[in-house]
């Protein structure tokens, strides 16, 4: 399969859609699979849909585990998912036959919510995944394949003043059409109604919300999608290739380097402004499709008309938030206040014009998506993948906005209808049904020496937390596997690296400045980056000294400078630990440089907390002891220089840090780890503070 192409990198019409169906594979798979297999091929192409948006369905005649005997039975995309990522058991399986049964209880659409009661009901073998509430809008279509996709070429031309004369003129008689209705048993039902009167139908198009296809078998199914999405993009370019798009341009995009500067020093303010006691994760998107809107005249007129396909704004709110900017940055910042405020206020007013008697209690009333003129846009949500897939379901939106508006006039969806679906009962039924989020969700940590054995499972630690975590290493390669795999294990979204020299001004500064571009800001450091060396005091180079004190002192003072900086910024508190040693509290032979310098961090540590208090930036130390497993310093000279200083062999050395604690254990990475989680999570009222880990160490006692 070829890579996903994403909403963030295509302007519609760019490129033809391709098939990407292998008549070899599919020639082995079973009819269940087949289903598998085509959705997860529309799934990989956000111009065919949307993340966790559409649904796929097939009709399988399967026999009946308690009668033995045929029954068709409704394989459907369940309640949430992604039909890009999602196994077979995300398909929902229903009887067809007690599907059609259900006619019979229905009320009408002002009951029509109740009918989701019954789908449970209808399960066909037990199958545990719920199913969607676009169920009946599958089961009464009479194919046996059916497609329900949110291609942005389709939606710009259901989302015209003009959607049901633009959808004859570029579809003709083959294709259906139908007036905005909120997905449910009576859309089925009408859906069923107009495919099963019009055998010529290959398809139906959903005013303002998406496109029904179906076939006889799975391949001409997908064929049929992909068909009819390509002749809805190859009309789009046509009427576009010459027109003003979104009115033209009003101003310039930036460089890429200065956007993506302004975008560092943006997001955290907005950041810490958005926070309420929640924080939440950012996501910059500067991608062509992106800029074209953000610089047009018309972009902040058709930005206020909200979107269309109810996908979009579940995810994005009804609309976004129009920075001003103009290109002077401090002027934009010091207008978020009174940009944010006017922002919810209008929220809040939706909220009173559209509530019901029943509806839920207004939600977070913080915009979700920012546009920036020049710039690009910025999402921010509970998680970074939530951020990352808000914008680009914006992406989808202008997308749809731009075939929409030039071809005809651009119609956002009625105000009452979204409120309708934003604060729909069903909706919020799932929404407490979710997880309890962890503790520390929404937060970013950055750790220095992130690649080596404390740095990665400190990284482990606090991913297992909820937070997001960007991890600094000198070392390359060692890097780029520790993000690998702990994206793997954790999410891709949730770890990046920075290649990083601590010792560097501008590196350090340059990487904060990445970190807040990549996440939204910091709430967590954990300065960890380390060397080591032993040497009796004559022969200790003035080299080896600064050395020391470079990366151990000083980077220790760069990192926490940066991130002090962004937290003062983001006014939402922090949390800081220092990495230092047992040597801090202690002296050690042939070791005064080391020593030294760690004794700095210490003293270093508590002046921050001194200073950050106020500003509810919590700075504390943990001190480990002989940590040998996974650290880089034990690879180099380090542990044949503490083994000569103890006269032992190397091998016996850690036998020998585990015999001289008073606990006579040994200390690893993940016990360092605990520390730094505990004085992230479960210390709130700690600064200041010194916790050992060293199995016990009497003359490293703080006291």
């Amino acid at each position: 399969m070829e890579p996903p192409v994403t909403a963030e990198n295509v302007i519609p019409s760019q490129n033809v859609i391709p098939s990407l169906w292998d008549d070899q594979k599919a020639k082995a798979l079973t009819e269940p699979e087949l289903l598998l297999y085509r959705s997860n091929l529309l799934g990989a192409d956000l111009r065919i849909t949307n993340y966790g948006g559409g649904n796929t369905s097939a009709k399988i005649p399967t026999p009946d585990p308690l009668t033995g005997e045929t029954a068709t039975v409704l394989w459907v995309k369940g309640s949430g998912g992604d039909l890009g990522s999602m196994k077979l058991d995300g398909f929902s399986t229903l009887y067809l036959d007690k599907l059609e049964g259900l006619k019979r209880l229905y009320r009408g659409l002002a009951q029509e919510d109740e009918m989701v009661g019954y789908l449970p009901h209808c399960t066909f073998n037990m199958n545990p995944r719920a199913a969607s509430i676009d169920t009946p809008l599958h089961a009464f279509i009479p194919y046996a394949h059916v497609d329900h996709m949110h291609p942005d070429a389709v939606i710009a031309i259901a989302a015209a003043s003009r959607s049901k004369e633009l959808t004859a003129e570029v579809f003709g008689p083959e294709i259906g059409w139908l007036p905005w209705q909120r997905p449910g048993f009576d859309l089925g039902l009408k859906l069923g109604e107009m495919a099963t009167s019009q055998p010529n139908l290959k398809g139906i198009v959903l005013s303002g919300h998406g496109l029904f296809t179906w076939g006889d078998n799975s391949k001409s199914c997908y064929d049929n999608t992909l068909r009819v999405i390509r002749l809805a993009d190859a009309w789009l370019a046509a009427k576009t290739a010459k027109a003003a798009i979104f009115g033209g341009q009003a101003v310039a995009p930036l460089d890429q380097a200065r956007r993506r500067d302004i975008a560092a020093a943006l997001m955290p303010a907005i950041r810490g402004r958005i926070a309420g006691g929640k924080p939440k994760v950012g996501h910059f998107n500067d991608s062509a499709a992106v800029l074209e809107f953000v610089c047009a005249k018309n972009a902040r007129a058709l930005a206020e008309l909200g979107t269309s396909c109810p996908d979009h704004f579940l995810r994005t709110k009804i609309r976004p938030l129009v920075l001003d900017f103009s290109g002077d940055l401090a002027a934009t910042i010091a207008s978020l206040d009174e940009a944010l405020k006017a922002y919810r206020a209008d929220y809040g007013g939706y909220y009173d014009r559209c509530k019901r008697s029943n509806s839920p209690a207004i939600r977070d009333q913080n915009p979700i998506v920012y546009l920036i003129p020049s710039v690009g846009m910025v999402t921010f949500a509970a998680d970074k993948a939530t951020a990352r897939i808000a914008g680009e379901f914006y992406v989808n939106a202008i997308n749809v906005m731009r075939g929409a508006s030039t071809v005809d006039s651009y119609v956002g969806l009625d105000e009452q209808e979204a409120f309708d679906i934003e604060y729909w009962l069903l909706e919020e039924a799932k929404l407490q049904r979710m997880p309890k989020a962890k503790s520390l969700a929404g937060q970013v940590a950055f750790i220095t020496g992130g690649a080596g054995g404390i740095g990665r499972a400190t990284a482990e630690a606090l991913l297992a937390e909820g937070a997001c975590v960007a991890l600094a290493d000198i070392d390359g390669g060692r890097l780029d596997q520790a993000v690998t795999e702990l994206g793997g294990k954790h999410g891709k979204d949730r770890v990046w690296g920075t290649s990083l020299d601590v010792t560097h001004e501008q590196a350090v500064i340059d990487a904060f400045a990445a970190t807040a571009r990549q996440f939204g800001g910091v709430d967590i450091l954990v300065s960890n980056a380390g060397i080591a060396s032993a040497s009796p005091i004559e022969d200790t180079s003035l080299e080896l000294w600064n050395q020391n004190i470079s990366v151990l002192a000083t980077g220790y003072f760069l990192v926490s400078r940066e991130a002090f900086r962004l937290m003062k910024i983001q006014n939402a508190g922090g949390s800081m630990v220092f990495i230092a040693s047992k040597n801090a509290m202690a002296a050690s032979v042939n070791a005064s440089a080391y020593c030294t310098a760690k004794a700095a961090e210490v003293h270093l540590a508590r002046c921050l907390a001194l200073e950050g208090a106020p500003l509810g930036i919590r700075v504390n130390v943990v001190n480990p002891d002989a940590v040998l497993r996974g650290s880089n310093i034990w690879s180099g000279n380090w542990l044949q220089e503490r083994a000569d200083a103890y006269k032992i062999e190397t091998e016996q050395l850690a036998d020998h840090y585990r015999q001289r604690s008073l606990l006579k254990l040994s200390v690893y990475p993940e016990d360092i780890a605990a520390a730094v989680r505990f004085f992230c999570t479960d210390a709130p009222k700690s600064t200041g503070n010194i916790l050992n880990v060293d199995a016990g160490n009497a003359v490293a006692f703080t006291r």
